[in-house]
């Protein structure tokens, strides 16, 4: 009952504030219309299998699974559900998935009108999607239900004095497939023993990003024989730091993929660029090559671009937390980012492998990189220890595969 309250006064709090923001209004709006989607889309005939990740970073983890599944099992259809729009706005016609669309509030009432529709015979949910009700139901018409790239923690509610009640949700899953063995010991104490460490799934996909990265012949003709430096998902202070070494560097070139890529964000990058600079999608073969620094001003290009830089650097470290260190490591280069990495597992292993460095200002960027300008065995050996890392800890996907029946 009081899951069932909170579960209420939140849905009545999203709604309000969909009155006034755009994100909560979109998440209002898709989630009325779900049970429509489901009755008009959904083959009654085919066998579902559900992934539900609730955005599009937890998206990335489940995919690697989806599409392994989907090439080796297509005799079962795929409906993927996010419960946020930054997830299913850019993911909504991802073409691995027979049937994308939101997962509604985890009512009752809901939950029973959307399992009766999808009618999945496996699910599948992604790291910290834990609904109440939803599992509950699962369990107990006997669909199998697994958790996928999940972490747990000393400080969550399953392991607090007052949360035994909701630790009982755990139980429902069929397995958990956790990340770290901390996570094993830590359901343990509260009886659930359904456990594999696999380690996560990310480290799945970014090799097969890098293995499927696309060619970039106006990035490669910018490159030539230069050693490039690649900032990808930059924010105006990072942007502060390497543009000001880059001004005073002609031996290096320059990609930068900002976050924002917006007409006032370019501008700004522009403005602080004293060196030959051009606009990717204002490149040609024969501009590219007298330009020093390469404004990436669309985007799908990031992990790809990452191919072509000797030194790569992270944005959000100054703010909101840093971006995807995986998309670069996975190429054998060392990474660079900000001080705001605390939270970021795979950043804080970098930084134990020296294949990852912080900087908190430009005196310790410029230090870290005249060192990597100057020493090219340095540079060999931090880029080694990144690529090592990411492949060392591969492999979630086989061991998962290995344990559900399909």
């Amino acid at each position: 009952m009081i899951y069932n309250l909170v579960i209420y006064i939140y849905l009545f709090g999203v709604k309000v504030a969909g009155l006034f923001s755009a994100k909560p209004a979109k998440m209002v709006k898709g989630h009325r219309e779900v049970f429509d989607i489901l009755r008009n889309k959904i083959d009654k005939n085919a066998r579902y299998i559900w992934f539900h990740a609730a955005s599009l970073g937890e998206f990335e983890q489940g995919r690697p699974l989806i599409e392994r599944i989907r090439k080796e099992h297509p005799e079962y259809k795929i409906l993927q559900t996010f419960f946020s729009p930054s997830g299913y706005e850019v993911r909504k016609n991802y073409q691995g998935a027979d049937l994308v669309c939101y997962l509604p509030f985890d009512t009752p009432r809901n939950v029973r009108r959307f399992v009766e529709l999808a009618n999945p015979c496996m699910v599948f949910f992604i790291k910290y999607e834990f609904w109440q009700n939803y599992l509950n139901e699962l369990h107990r018409r006997g669909i199998p239900t697994y958790s996928v790239s999940s972490i747990f923690r000393p400080n969550q509610i399953f392991f607090r004095w007052y949360g035994k009640r909701y630790s009982e949700v755990l139980r429902t899953f069929a397995h958990l497939f956790v990340q770290n063995e901390v996570s094993k010991e830590l359901l343990a104490t509260i009886g659930v023993t359904d456990v594999t460490v696999v380690g996560d799934t990310r480290f799945d996909r970014v090799l097969d990003i890098c293995h499927q990265a696309k060619q970039l012949p106006l990035v490669e003709k910018f490159k030539g024989d230069s050693l490039t430096f690649v900032a990808g998902s930059s924010w105006g202070p990072d942007e502060d730091i390497f543009i000001k070494y880059f001004n005073e560097h002609p031996e290096m070139k320059l990609v930068i993929a900002p976050h924002v890529v917006s007409d006032s964000h370019l501008k700004e990058i522009l403005d602080k660029v004293k060196r030959p600079c051009i606009r990717y999608t204002e490149a040609t073969e024969e501009n590219v090559t007298q330009a020093d620094c390469l404004i990436i001003d669309c985007y799908g290009l990031l992990s790809s671009i990452y191919r072509y830089g000797e030194i790569s650097y992270i944005g959000g470290g100054f703010g909101v937390g840093i971006h995807n260190v995986l998309e670069a490591a996975v190429y054998g280069i060392p990474v660079i980012f900000g001080p705001n990495n605390k939270k970021f597992r795979e950043a804080q292993h970098l930084l134990e492998q020296k294949g990852g460095f912080e900087v908190t200002g430009y005196d310790d960027f410029k230090r870290l990189m005249d060192k990597f300008l100057s020493d090219e065995a340095y540079l060999q050996q931090a880029g080694k220890a990144a690529g090592n890392y990411v492949n060392h800890n591969a492999g979630a996907l086989e061991k998962i595969m290995k344990d559900i029946t399909l």
